[in-house]
């Protein structure tokens, strides 16, 4: 039976568990599935949050499969009871609460929690959908203490979102997924019926999407040497697919008879086709010919897991080639997908097309693109510059 090694491992400023154990395929697809569970690329291992609920669920998903040693891990956590913040994990604006949080709640919150998080689970909310709406809950029970969550009214709602906001300073968008969990907690697991009727949203500010122009794109794809990133990058682009449905892709959903490739159970676990560029093909085909070791389900493997990438690996892929491209422009691995929906529009593709290419529920989400792409700009001439013309302003 596989012997799994727990130790306390810094992660991305969090305070994780490191899973160490010898390469076993099983393990792996154990952890895969498992929703608290993540593979780390920098430190070589998987890992999960240093919390109560999620270190129960890993214990039970590998419960007779392996053996797991906690002595390592179990020594950490005593010594951090001495020094709730140690030096490596000072508390800053916006953060977490100190990684021993879940550990010191009352048996009563601790139980919502987990309550919240099974009908979740129940209700197949995604596994980042999960992650999240636990995060932003588990805010609130650190700060409860032994004051039972159930409690609350919505005016202890108000109080605390203003505290949050204009103490812990966070965002407009944090709020808003803050504001969704404690709503599904209240009317979906108490069944308190429109409970946040009387708790306010902040407005989202209007952000224009970010993208790359052409330029931008040609230094970005040559930067890369590697073909298995240029694959994935040139399948962002080309098809304005999501971090989340590169990864996922598998050799099957590519049909070159029909020249489309079949997104499955994306955002909203809605299916889609998207086009299949012919040129994309030749390029999969070569790298799929090519590329050692070959891939055999997913269209892109981890060569540590043999499963799918991790979808925090090609942001870092995309990130490095962006570095090494020389370009400042504070873009992230989404921006391949809105240049892919601008640049669409600048070619006269109507929108309500570019709206099923991207699996939009709704024609305002696309609309967005209108108020970026260059197509009607092209045409409008500054005011300033007949003013110009008329060579009667100096410089």
């Amino acid at each position: 039976m596989e012997n799994i090694r727990l130790t306390s491992l810094t992660h991305r400023g969090k305070a994780c568990i490191a899973l160490h154990f010898t390469f076993n395929i099983t393990i792996n697809a154990i952890l895969k599935a498992l929703p608290c569970a993540a593979w780390s690329r920098t430190h070589k291992c998987w890992y999960i949050p240093l919390q109560e609920a999620d270190y129960k669920a890993f214990q039970q998903s590998v419960s007779g499969k392996a053996t797991v040693d906690t002595n390592a891990i179990r020594k950490y956590i005593e010594e951090s009871k001495k020094e709730p913040f140690p030096a490596k994990a000072k508390p800053t604006v916006n953060s977490a609460p100190p990684h021993s949080a879940v550990w010191r709640l009352s048996e009563e919150n601790l139980e919502a929690l987990n309550n919240f998080v099974q009908l979740l689970k129940l209700k197949a909310y995604s596994a980042s959908t999960i992650r999240t709406y636990r995060n932003e809950f588990v805010q609130l029970l650190y700060l409860l203490k032994d004051k039972p969550v159930s409690e609350l009214t919505p005016d202890d709602l108000k109080r605390y979102m203003v505290y949050a906001m204009e103490k812990q300073g966070i965002s407009e968008n944090t709020a808003h997924s803050r504001l969704n969990a404690l709503k599904f907690y209240f009317e979906q697991v108490l069944s308190k019926d429109k409970f946040f009727w009387e708790v306010p949203r902040p407005k989202k500010p209007l952000l224009l999407p970010r993208l790359l122009n052409e330029t931008e794109l040609t230094r970005l794809f040559n930067a890369l040497s590697n073909k298995k990133h240029k694959a994935m990058l040139f399948t962002a682009y080309s098809s304005g697919l999501r971090v989340s449905e590169i990864v996922n892709l598998k050799i099957s959903d590519i049909d070159s008879g029909r020249m489309q490739i079949l997104v499955r159970s994306a955002k909203g676990k809605k299916d889609r086709y998207v086009n299949l560029s012919p040129l994309l093909l030749d390029i999969l085909r070569q790298y799929i010919k090519e590329y050692k070791p070959r891939p055999r389900v997913y269209l892109f493997e981890s060569e540590q897991t043999l499963e799918a990438y991790p979808t925090r690996t090609v942001q870092q892929i995309f990130s490095n080639a962006k570095h090494n491209a020389g370009i400042r422009k504070e873009v992230g691995i989404h921006s391949l997908r809105h240049s892919f929906a601008t640049h669409l529009l600048d070619k006269g593709t109507d929108i309500r097309y570019i709206k099923d290419l991207l699996g939009h529920f709704n024609i305002r989400t696309t609309e967005r693109y209108l108020h970026v792409s260059k197509k009607q700009l092209v045409n409008i001439i500054s005011p300033f510059d007949d003013l110009w013309k008329k060579n009667e302003v100096e410089w």
